[in-house]
Formats: C-alpha cells, sequence, structure tokens
C-alpha cells in the first residue's frame, strides 16, 4: 500500500506530534491585537504559498476579514515572493491594501500552525504534492479551507479528498476551490444564454469527434502577473509536485462543463465516462529555465525529465469524455511564451440546437475574450438579432448590444465596465466563499461538482498514462 494512503489511519498521531520549536517568527504588534478584538468573521492563515495565486486572494481587502493574516511556511524564496508580493499591494498608489503580514518560518510549519490556529481559515495555493495531507489535517483541526486548484493531482488520492468531504461534513467547515474563470463575463454570458431555449436551444449530445462541448485553454510559462514579471519556483516544471496539465488548469475547464451544462445539480462520478485522453510535454531549454526561474541549471528533481540536455515538462493534456451523456473535450497547453501583445487564452463552444455559443479570445481579438453567436438555425440572422437583443435586456447587465458579423455570426458587444481581469478574479471568488461561510454551509452541488471534476481530471490522467 502507498504510504501516502496511511495518512488517514495516523492523522490523530500525526495532529499530536511536533517537528520542533524551530523557526523564526514576527510577534503580533499592538496593530495586530487590536484588530483581533474587532470581531472579523475570518482569520486568515496562509500554509506555505508557493504560488503567486496565494498573493492574488489579497490584492483587495475585505471587511469580513481582519487585515492580520498569518503566515506559515519554510525559510526560503517561496515565502519571501510572497510576502514581498503583499507588500506591493500595500505600497501601491491606487487602492493601496493594509494587509499586516505575521510570519513564522521553520520546517514544522504545519504542525505549528496547527497548534497556534491564531485565524479559522487556511488558505492554500503552492506546492501540490502535500495539499492534501494540508487539507486533512487542516479540517481535522476545525479549520475552514480554501484551495487553490488542483486539490488533488493523482488517481490514487481521489480517496483523499472523499474522505476530506466527509471530515469536513462532521466538523462542521467548508472546504472550497479557487474556480476564478466562473467570473469572466463571456463566460457568465455564455452561461445565461445556453439557458434560453427560445436562443439557443437544447444542448446538443454531440459525438466524441464532434462534442457538445469543447473548452480549450492556452497559458504560459513566462508571463506579467501584478505588473512585475513573473519568477516561477523550480518545482513548478516538475509534475510529481506541481501535476501534469491534465490535472491542473483542465480542473477550470471541467468545472465550467459542470457549472454551466449541469447548473446548480447534483452531480457524481458515475455520470463521468472517460472515452479517451493524452498527455505530451512543453519541452523548456536551460537559458528558458534561468529567465523564467533564476537558476543557473535545473534541479536534481528535474533530472529524470531532461532529455538531450533540455527540460521535457508534461504541461499539455486533452481528454474526450462523457458528462450525462453529452460529449465533451477539454484541452490545455502550455508554451514558453505569449506572442507581442498577447497572453494566456481560452476558447469554448457550445453547440444547441438553435444556434452555437463561442468564446474566442485569439489575436483578432486583442487577446480579449469575445463571445459570439454562430451558426444560427431556423430563422433569418435580423430577426434572431431582435430576439438576442430583447433577451440580452432582460440581463444583470445594462448596454449590452449586437454587432452583426457576417450573414450567419453575432457579436455580443460588453462594455468595458464588466471587465475583469484573472487577477480581480480572485477577490470575486473569495467573496464568494465569504457568503457561503456566513450561510454556514456549501450547497450542495458545490461539494457533488467538485468530487465529481477531480474524478474527471484524475481519471484523464490515469487513461493518459495506460
Amino acid at each position: 500500500m502507498k504510504m501516502k494512503s496511511l495518512l488517514l489511519l495516523i492523522l490523530p498521531v500525526l495532529i499530536l506530534s511536533s517537528c520542533g520549536s524551530g523557526g523564526s517568527k514576527k510577534q503580533p504588534d499592538k496593530k495586530s491585537k487590536d484588530t483581533m478584538q474587532k470581531g472579523y468573521l475570518v482569520h486568515l492563515m496562509t500554509v506555505n504559498p508557493g504560488h503567486f495565486h496565494a498573493a492574488l486572494v489579497q490584492k483587495i481587502m475585505y471587511d469580513e476579514i481582519s487585515p492580520d493574516v498569518y503566515v506559515y511556511a519554510p525559510d526560503g524564496p517561496d515565502c519571501q515572493q510572497h510576502i514581498d508580493r503583499i507588500n506591493s499591494y500595500n505600497n501601491r498608489p491606487d487602492n493601496p491594501t493594509e494587509w499586516n503580514e505575521i510570519v513564522y518560518t521553520g520546517e514544522d510549519f504545519l504542525d505549528k500552525m496547527l497548534e497556534d490556529k491564531p485565524g479559522n481559515v487556511v488558505v492554500l495555493s503552492g506546492n501540490n504534492k502535500k495539499k492534501d495531507e494540508y487539507i486533512l489535517r487542516s479540517l481535522d483541526a476545525g479549520l475552514h479551507v480554501l484551495a487553490d486548484k488542483p486539490m488533488i493531482i493523482q488517481p490514487e488520492d481521489f480517496i483523499l479528498l472523499e474522505q476530506a468531504f466527509l471530515i469536513a461534513e462532521d466538523k462542521r467547515v467548508l472546504l472550497y476551490d479557487i474556480m476564478t474563470e466562473r467570473y469572466e463575463v463571456t463566460t457568465v454570458l455564455q452561461k445565461l444564454l445556453s439557458s434560453q431555449e427560445e436562443i439557443f436551444g437544447k444542448l446538443m449530445t454531440g459525438t466524441k469527434e464532434e462534442p457538445a462541448v469543447t473548452k480549450v485553454s492556452i497559458h504560459h510559462f513566462s508571463k506579467i502577473v501584478s505588473g512585475t514579471p513573473l519568477l516561477r519556483p523550480a518545482w513548478f516544471f516538475d509534475v510529481e509536485q506541481q501535476g501534469e496539465g491534465i490535472v491542473d488548469v483542465t480542473t477550470h475547464l471541467v468545472d465550467l462543463i459542470q457549472w454551466e451544462c449541469f447548473p446548480e445539480q447534483i452531480l457524481d462520478p458515475s455520470d463521468i465516462n472517460m472515452v479517451e485522453a493524452k498527455r505530451w510535454p512543453t519541452i523548456i531549454n536551460k537559458e528558458e529555465f534561468k529567465k523564467v526561474t533564476g537558476l543557473e541549471e535545473f534541479p536534481d528533481y528535474l533530472q529524470k525529465d531532461i532529455k538531450n540536455g533540455k527540460l521535457n515538462v508534461f504541461a499539455n493534456g486533452e481528454m474526450a469524455y462523457q458528462i450525462r451523456g453529452i460529449w465533451a473535450k477539454v484541452s490545455v497547453s502550455w508554451n514558453y511564451e505569449a506572442p507581442p501583445g498577447g497572453g494566456d487564452t481560452h476558447y469554448s463552444v457550445m453547440h444547441g440546437t438553435g444556434c452555437d455559443l463561442v468564446i474566442r479570445q485569439g489575436a483578432e481579438e486583442n487577446f480579449i475574450p469575445a463571445l459570439y453567436i454562430e451558426n444560427i438555425k431556423g430563422t433569418g440572422i435580423d430577426d434572431f438579432k431582435t430576439k438576442l437583443e430583447e433577451k440580452l435586456a432582460t440581463f444583470p447587465y445594462d448596454s449590452l448590444s449586437v454587432e452583426a458579423m457576417n450573414e450567419n455570426v453575432l457579436k455580443i458587444i460588453i462594455p468595458g465596465k464588466y471587465r475583469t481581469n484573472h487577477e480581480e478574479h480572485f477577490g470575486e471568488v473569495t467573496s464568494r466563499f465569504l457568503e457561503y461561510l456566513k450561510e454556514g454551509a456549501l450547497p450542495e452541488w458545490e461539494v457533488a461538482g467538485m468530487l465529481t471534476k477531480y474524478y474527471t481530471t484524475t481519471s484523464a490522467l490515469k487513461k493518459a498514462k495506460e
């Protein structure tokens, strides 16, 4: 039996044990002691923040969250970069934040956090190798968990995720993952229109060759975050620590398929039939690796992935599956860097009996997501345009308009005030999480959806390796 699978059996012992009292901690100052008395709903504890998403949760302030945030992490560049990002938000000229980071650094950081428990919500975004352990132990200690995706990266860990949600239910705490793509306005509009039968018709069943729903995402290792070139940790390129692409970014795409096609419905792993999956590497040379990590050499743990002096990262994956009989296709790929003026891109299509809803984000769209209505059936485009405009007027967005691109393609024109970027979406997810905390529970469809989602991604990895 894999040692990791024994974690549940020895969990109580782990929680009572200690790795020592070493490490350093910035002691709370008078400001932090005062704010602890204000009765905030949430006091955050950030654990081992190795990914920049951990900082993005704090890019804005929240009325419900204390300014004092406790960071528990091993000493090193991951922790320092996280603190630097928070400081940049505190010191920016426009709408600066007021976070007070109270930092403990030591190899016993997780035990120390569980011993101190100065907060009630654990934020996890970093090296994914031990994330399931962090989740399980935090929940068992009665702490809420807000976790970046992916929560698990191996098929054999799905049983641990099932156990995590059982513990959360027993302890009456919340476990929630950060699904930022639900807040992209074109995706929201695609979902809303897909529910309007007089516009979209009904979602088609599709086939493996022509799925009813397709979502494709292209990402880049070299990118700008919060106005600064991103320096990635070397472990990000190790699929044993970060996870392969087919279980990482695909989490968002699988989530969107469930969220759009089966809104607020209780899904189950038995609804998934994984038919086909594949994986392939992105090739990174030493100079590119140095540029994005700052390291002169590939670390020892990456030597297993070196071929002909270049790093092979299995960051790319594709899956074809059925969800409640509907055919879906998901694909993710990573390039080293985007073309000039470009960035990460998203393509999405939903095929209906009345029309197709298509999101494109290419050069023609200036790399800004745009929503098109294509392949209009059963009516003239002028009549359809009028009907669409009337329907859009009922949506919770004012000033939406429609432009005819040709005789069978319409484009939804979205005012700039509704355009929020990827970084801003973290605040929107956190605000939704706060709403669930106030309600005291997650909706049943959210929990069922998370389990079904991770069953899908890990099943795809298993299929791709067969």
